[in-house]
């Protein structure tokens, strides 16, 4: 039994980047696929898909790469994890690498990026850190 999901699904994608794969196949979820949403909106991704498997379903993630072949995706940490839960106020929003970077929250309006979420002022747990 897997106790985080999110953890695992994190791993897979910071494995298949330092593998240079081209996609990579995740069991769903409503999060994993709001999560994937999130890395779309901020151009970590190409794209994802939700294949049906007549079971909970196979996201796919088509992985982003430079021109020279480096991956978009620098680096993927989990912060809240299931033993310790790191919730901030709209205030505390944190800053990834100065800006270059993001932190994907759990709001009650959605999975939100950091700069969308000091922009709809709203806190919540933060998710993991991008870079």
């Amino acid at each position: 039994m897997m106790t985080d999901p999110i953890a695992d699904m994190l791993t897979r994608v910071r494995n298949a980047c330092g593998a240079r794969k081209r996609s990579v196949d995740i069991p769903s979820s409503k999060f994993k696929v709001a999560i994937a949403e999130a890395l779309l909106r901020e151009r970590f991704i190409k794209d994802y898909k939700v294949v049906e498997d007549g079971k909970q379903g196979i996201l796919r993630i088509q992985l982003k790469y430079t021109r020279s072949g480096d991956s978009v995706i620098r680096g993927i940490r989990r912060i809240s994890k299931p033993g310790l839960r790191q919730y901030v106020g709209a205030a505390e929003v944190p800053r990834v690498r100065s800006n270059y970077g993001t932190a994907l929250l759990s709001t009650p309006k959605g999975v939100l990026t950091s700069a969308e979420s000091r922009k709809e002022n709203v806190g919540g747990e933060v998710v993991c850190h991008v870079w």
